[in-house]
């Protein structure tokens, strides 16, 4: 995989996406200063707005008219300029989705049509829609209009770039409308404007590039394509916006859609295998060892071919008694019931591994490939993120995961429990009055709390809590509306509950298996309103995003149950998170902890993947490894830990022997017992070191002294906080071993006798 060449694809396209929805917006009279009034020549069937060579005729004129609509309603919330450019953005990343989508599936035969839409089969020019025939296309793309057909003729006679062009544009289109039957999430049903500020072309441009400079077999999943290349698309897409983001003064707080781009980062392969197979095939592999016993978890393991998973160490007896209690509730576990969420899912790339790790598991219990994968979408899997672009794109990387193992999927429409956290901060809850009037009051107090606490949903995202509702039952009294006629005022409001209560659900249910790449953003970038959420909601870990998301989502998973997340090493020493740490020492057990220096995941500074078990094993040996060798960045390691990194056993209760509860895995037994003694302080009271009686006389700067001066050394008086290294600025007299000095302590002592 040559990401070089994905980043610069990638990167370009936004930008040439973003310029050619301006263009053609500017053609329509609409900038980034003003909407223009139609001019004096229009007509009312042909419309201009900067000159005679750009008329806008039949469905254009209303479309336009939506698009003046559109961009009016998103100023009523922010400004004209703002709502501008915010939807520019929006049509491009949804057009570029769509484009990485259809690739996709063309390349691996998942489009219903099998009929390649931006690229040729047998190697032509044009791509194998542009040559078949109206009648070849609706059965898969829908009946074509009048105006559809005559684009088709007129094109056919001229063969003219322009005229093909337009042929080509309305296809496109028809096909990214039809595939809304198959992907609803990824596909919707396209907004008339966006259809309007679309124009792509065959014979150059982004789709040329798509085909040209990015190898085919990235996206061929019997080549081991997929996973990466929609996860390194989506994180380049942003390079610019999360540099802008991040380039911002240390005081400046980032908006909500502002979060997403400045803390995205994309987690490897390899990393992602370590994590699931270490919790989701952890709780498995115990599953089967607490109920038939025989083979032992490496032996299981190999057998799954889970090359990333670490066998538990040998164990004291007193251990393995306690180990043995708490693993009898896994004796039960059925696979359709195992709940497995990312609550901060990106691109997928998680959701779709643990999708494959979950049909080794459903395989070795004797269920069909088929059978299983649809157990796994509706059953097993979830996930939740506050940016739509990760919405769109997990959706699709987990339906396209379930097509390789189900050729009928995408024919029936399926329920997936992957969602964007809703917000509800543009909505007046007076709005809802309509929607409120066909309700019973229990359900209306429940939909009023719900709307209340997703206020921030954009912004607080899966750090909210939700309690417990019954929300089947509101589901099921919102789908009994459906029976009824039902006005255009009360449809959106119908699908706007059902989206905030699928969200809930998800945010309010316990969970076997929580793994998740959390944003990393420190407090100091947090918003007045997310700064205040932190402080009230999670004062012991309200430094860092990803602290928040360790508190909030290790207490979301069942007793027995795992949480994993890759964060920055910082909460395993800074005292900012002591209390957090002490809590975590407190009440889970560490599973595995692997300690990532600088770089080792792509990233200038260290990380640390925790596996934690949500019951406390007093007589537990943890497993913890530092990987420090960058060669990993080069490609899979073979093995985990690799040769040459620390790799050490403990038991966590060591690590509350240090002051501070640091997460000091590489301590020996002589460093924790010498920490079992008593202090200094608890003998000896202690003081200054040099105290000079008289800085003025007895310290100089060292630049004050023509060096080497005999007599004269080094003194650390102190100062001002240096992270590192400093405070070396001052030099001591003491000369003759400080005579000058004692003769001055002596005399003092004399006169206040």
């Amino acid at each position: 995989m040559d990401k070089t060449a994905i980043k610069n694809f990638a990167i370009e396209s936004r930008r040439k996406l973003i310029a050619a929805i301006k263009l053609q917006m500017k053609v329509l009279g609409i900038t980034e200063e003003q909407i223009s009034d139609k001019l004096e020549t229009s007509t009312s069937e042909i419309e201009y707005y900067v000159d005679d060579r750009n008329p806008i005729t039949g469905s254009n004129i209303v479309k336009r008219q939506k698009l003046v609509v559109e961009l009016h309603e998103r100023e009523k919330a922010t400004d004209y300029e703002t709502a501008y450019n915010e939807l520019v953005e929006e049509v491009a990343y949804t057009w570029f989705n769509r484009l990485i989508a259809i690739r996709f599936m063309e390349v691996n035969g998942y489009l219903p049509s099998r009929i390649r839409v931006l690229s040729s089969s047998s190697g032509r020019n044009e791509p194998d829609i542009m040559l078949r025939s109206e009648a070849d296309l609706v059965p898969y793309l829908g009946a074509f209009s009048n105006e559809e057909q005559a684009i088709m003729v007129h094109a056919s006679e001229t063969e003219a770039t322009v005229d093909m062009d337009a042929k080509y544009r309305m296809l496109f289109i028809k096909q990214a409308n039809a595939l809304n039957a198959n992907l609803p999430h990824l596909f919707e049903k396209t907004n008339d404007y966006a259809e309007l500020l679309f124009t792509p072309n065959y014979h150059g441009g982004i789709i040329q590039h798509l085909i040209n400079d990015i190898d085919e077999a990235d996206f061929d999943v019997t080549r081991g394509g997929q996973v990466e290349i929609i996860g390194w698309l989506y994180q380049y897409y942003n390079t610019e916006p999360k540099e802008v983001a991040i380039s911002q003064p240390k005081s400046h707080k980032f908006r909500n859609n502002e979060i997403a781009s400045a803390t995205q980062i994309f987690t490897p392969d390899w990393i992602v295998k370590y994590m699931v197979q270490n919790s989701l095939g952890k709780l498995w592999i115990r599953h089967i060892v607490a109920k038939n016993g025989g083979l032992s978890e490496k032996q299981l393991a190999e057998q799954f071919q889970w090359q990333y998973y670490m066998e538990d160490g040998p164990q004291p007896k007193e251990a393995i008694v306690e180990i043995t209690s708490t693993e009898n509730s896994l004796e039960d576990l059925n696979i359709q019931d195992i709940k497995f969420i990312d609550p901060a899912m990106g691109s997928g790339h998680i959701l779709v591994y643990a999708f494959d790790v979950l049909m080794d598991i459903y395989i070795s219990e004797g269920f069909s490939k088929r059978e299983a994968t649809e157990l796994i979408i509706t059953n097993n899997l979830s996930g939740l993120d506050i940016d739509m672009r990760a919405f769109q794109l997990s959706y699709f990387s987990v339906m396209m995961k379930a097509r390789q193992y189900n050729r009928r999927i995408l024919s029936v429409n399926h329920s997936i429990n992957v969602f964007s956290i809703p917000d509800t901060s543009d909505l007046a809850i007076e709005s809802f009055n309509v929607l409120f009037e066909q309700l019973t009051e229990k359900t209306v107090a429940i939909l009023k709390e719900l709307l209340a606490i997703f206020v921030h949903g954009s912004e607080f995202g899966s750090l909210l809590k939700v309690g417990q509702y019954n929300f089947e039952m509101i589901l099921s009294e919102l789908d009994g509306l459906n029976e009824h006629q039902l006005s255009f005022e009360l449809i959106p409001l119908i699908e706007k509950s059902k989206e905030i209560i699928k969200a809930a659900k998800l945010l309010a249910q316990p969970y076997h298996v929580v793994i998740t790449n959390p944003p990393y953003m420190g407090s100091s970038r947090m918003s007045p309103a997310l700064a205040k959420f932190a402080k009230e909601v999670y004062p012991n870990s309200k430094s860092d995003l990803f602290s928040m998301f360790m508190e909030r989502w290790g207490s979301a998973t069942l007793s027995g149950g795992y949480s994993c997340m890759v964060t920055m090493q910082s909460w395993m020493f800074l005292s900012s998170f002591e209390k957090m740490r002490k809590n975590i020492l407190t009440k889970y057990t560490i599973s595995n902890l692997m300690h990532m220096e600088n770089n080792v995941m792509g990233i200038a500074f260290g990380t640390a993947v925790t596996i934690l078990r949500n019951t406390l094993l007093p007589d537990f040996s943890g497993t913890y490894h530092q990987i420090k060798t960058t060669d990993v960045t080069k490609g899979i390691p073979a093995v985990v830990p690799i040769t040459g990194n620390r790799f050490n056993r403990t038991n966590q209760a060591n690590f509350k022997k240090i002051p501070g509860s640091p997460i000091a895995y590489w301590a020996t037994k002589k460093v924790f017992k010498s920490f079992e003694r008593s202090t200094l302080d608890e003998h000896f009271k202690g003081k200054e070191g040099l105290g000079t009686g008289n800085n003025r006389v007895f310290l100089k700067y060292w630049f004050e002294l023509i060096l080497p001066n005999e007599g004269w050394y080094p003194y650390q008086k102190g100062g001002a906080y240096r992270k590192w290294y400093g405070n070396n600025n001052y030099y001591v007299d003491w000369r003759n071993d400080g005579r000058n000095m004692k003769a001055r302590e002596r005399k003092i002592s004399c006169v206040n006798a």
